[in-house]
């Protein structure tokens, strides 16, 4: 991976969940779960493969729907290996997003923490993005709104 100059771009969410830790770690490690939360309001999933295990792949393609207006119909996938997952307490991966014409807008690698709170559940994501493509700066901008998002449709997923 080419060395930039740029400092690295961070993002830690955290969020505690009205759900018991089993029931997140399945959402979180289940792809028919992942399926129905993953991604910013509008987006549907209509190739998620998600093998949540140590060298497991990940390829999800987002599909922004007419909600999304101007990018209604775009697709945005995304690529990926596991790198640790501690069943219960951690997931770490990285990733590739890439636009709808394959170019490398972010890579990034994600750790996910779970802590146990009786019936509810305090989970904590640390993303680092470790390269960035020449179309990144879109992406960038909507990180922390998307992943706010993404983790929104998380909890209502949970309530269900």
């Amino acid at each position: 991976m080419a060395e930039t100059t740029e400092p690295k771009k961070e993002l830690t969410l955290t969020r505690i969940f009205n759900a018991p830790r089993d029931m997140v770690w399945k959402a979180w490690t289940d792809p028919k779960l992942i399926e129905k939360w993953w991604g910013p309001r509008g987006v549907t999933n209509p190739i998620c493969e998600w093998d949540a295990r140590p060298g497991g792949l990940i390829h999800i393609v987002m599909l922004a729907g007419k909600d999304l207006g101007n990018f209604e119909g775009q697709k945005w996938p995304m690529k990926g290996t596991f790198r640790e997952v501690t069943p219960k307490s951690r997931i770490v991966y990285e990733s590739t997003a890439l636009d709808d014409v394959q170019d490398i807008l972010i890579e990034h690698e994600s750790t996910i923490d779970f802590q146990d709170l009786g019936d509810k559940t305090k989970m904590t994501m640390h993303i680092v993005i470790t390269k960035t493509g020449p179309k990144a700066a879109f992406a960038i901008q909507g990180m922390q709104d998307g992943w706010n998002q993404c983790l929104d449709k998380l909890a209502e997923e949970l309530e269900k």
